[in-house]
Formats: C-alpha cells, sequence, structure tokens
C-alpha cells in the first residue's frame, strides 16, 4: 500500500499553509517533524479528508483519496491535536460509542474497546468518568479510539501532548509494534517521539518539506556543523544571544560545557562532534522562522 501526496498545496486566502509537497508513504512510520505552525495540522487535516486541498491530490495506490470516499476514510485512524471527548462517560462507553460509530456490533465493539484499553494502559479505569482523567490519560484514550478500526493508515497529530516519559515510552513502543504492515504518520514538534521508531522522516518548514529521508540521513546533514565547547558560565547569556545552543552542561567549577549548531568553529577550542536528530532540528529551524 502507497499513500501518496501529489503536489498538494493548501491556502487560506493569501496565506500558503502547504506548499506543493510530494511524497510516497510506505508501510511503516513517518515522522512529520516541524515547529509549530510549518504546516503540519493542515497537512494531516487533508490527509484526513478534514480539509480539502486548493490543488494537487491524495493518491491511495493511484486512486484519488477524495473520489474513494468513505472507502476512503474507513482505512483512516485519526488522533487530532485537540482530541476532544465526552466528560461525563467512562473511558468504555466512550470506546464503546467510537466503535459503534466505526461499524462495529455490540459484542465486537465492547471486545476491541476493552482490548485497546488494555494496551494503552486504561483497562484499571476503564469504569471511571472521563472528567476525572488526566491529560495524559485523555492522550491515550485517544490514540486507543484512533486504532479501533485497525486502521491501515493511522495519522497522530502531536500525539504525546500531556505524556510523562514512561507513557511516552508506552506510546512509542505501541506504535512500532503497530506500524510493521500499515502507515503511519506521525506529526511532531518533539524530537524525541520520532527519533527512535520513525522509518522516515519528512522535515516541514514555511509548508514545504525542506528534509526527507531515514533518521540517519537526516542526521548526517548535520555532520561537521555541531560543537562542544567550554566557557565561563558567565558568559553563557551573551553567547545564546548570538549563536544556536543547544545544551549546556555547568560544571562546578564555573564552567559551562556548551553544545552549539554552527556552520563553522563558533570559538577557539571548539571540538566538532556527532550530531543527533535534535541538533538537526536546531539546524534545520535556528533563525526561528517556520511560517
Amino acid at each position: 500500500m502507497e499513500l501518496t501526496f501529489d503536489r498538494l498545496t493548501k491556502q487560506f486566502g493569501a496565506r500558503i499553509a502547504v506548499d506543493r509537497v510530494s511524497a510516497t508513504l510506505t508501510p511503516g512510520v513517518t515522522g512529520l517533524l516541524g515547529a509549530n505552525g510549518a504546516g503540519k495540522t493542515t497537512l494531516i487535516r487533508m490527509v484526513c479528508d478534514v480539509l480539502r486541498p486548493t490543488s494537487g491530490q491524495i493518491l491511495l495506490d493511484g486512486q484519488d483519496a477524495t473520489q474513494m470516499g468513505d472507502d476512503y476514510r474507513a482505512l483512516l485512524g485519526y488522533l487530532p491535536q485537540d482530541f476532544g471527548c465526552y466528560p461525563d462517560f467512562s473511558a468504555f462507553d466512550f470506546m464503546r460509542y467510537m466503535a459503534t460509530l466505526k461499524g462495529f456490533d455490540g459484542r465486537e465493539g465492547r471486545e476491541r474497546s476493552m482490548r485497546l484499553l488494555e494496551e494503552v494502559g486504561l483497562a484499571d479505569d476503564a469504569r471511571r468518568r472521563l472528567r476525572t482523567f488526566s491529560g495524559g490519560m485523555r492522550q491515550r484514550l485517544g490514540i486507543a479510539q484512533a486504532m479501533l478500526n485497525n486502521p491501515y493508515i493511522l495519522v497522530l497529530d502531536e500525539p504525546t501532548a500531556g505524556l510523562d516519559p514512561k507513557e511516552r515510552v508506552r506510546f512509542r513502543n505501541l506504535i512500532a509494534g503497530f506500524a510493521q504492515d500499515k502507515i503511519v504518520v506521525l506529526s511532531t514538534h518533539i524530537v524525541s517521539d520520532v527519533e527512535f521508531i520513525a522509518n522516515r522522516i519528512l522535515v516541514m518548514r514555511q509548508g514545504a518539506f525542506v528534509m526527507d529521508g531515514s533518521p540517519e540521513q537526516i542526521v548526517s546533514q548535520a555532520a561537521g556543523k555541531v560543537w562542544e565547547c567550554q566557557v565561563e558560565a558567565h558568559r553563557m547569556e551573551a553567547m545564546s544571544s548570538r549563536m544556536a545552543v543547544a545544551n549546556v552542561r555547568y560544571a562546578a567549577d564555573g564552567r559551562a560545557v556548551v553544545r552549539v549548531v554552527a556552520d563553522s568553529r563558533p570559538m577557539d577550542g571548539a571540538v566538532c562532534v556527532e550530531p543527533t536528530l535534535e541538533d538537526l532540528y536546531l539546524l534545520a529551524f535556528r533563525d526561528g522562522s517556520n511560517l
């Protein structure tokens, strides 16, 4: 199965939110990485048939998704950035309700609902009202409902918002297992969400794809542009205003070990080090421009 974006464009008045992007996605996790406002959510909403493109096409195995209509939407699972739910429902009742909307009969809907609540770690809270859930628990419920119909295409927009570190690990493991024979699109500005589970990363900026490749290929573009150096701690504020500082570690002797992203050696004594995906992200968005 292949999901293809063919010169996909979305324009709101004079503003171009998505600018003629093209890519073909295959089974596995594709990380859509970009700063807030880069166009990720607009692209996601077009993929999920919530927004219609201004121009261009979305094709599933060569068929126009718009023309496929319900047949295309039946293959989708979607967790929007702002996931809403009914506060007086229990988690189990909400899952059963969503299962009914997705066409499952009573028994199958109940079984799938409970199984997915178990997978996201909410089985013990299945009878609790959603108004009592934390933000992280609601987000896990959102992931569960997106997977109810065992979709061929799972689209997740900022899925780890509100999750603690342990929940993030659980989420990554869940998605990695699910994506073995499915297309998963994971849109985020949080590098760690995609660093370990994405087969491919699309970096989006100003509505366009500016980088495309495996995590290793993407990170290699920052090779020779990441440096570590030691400076007096009191110099850090001035240094941060002039350079793209990725990380700082303060030592007890009043000095700081600083990780800097720069095209050339930023200062005497700076040592070139191996880049990470976080360094690459900072390199792509270091001037703060994302629209």
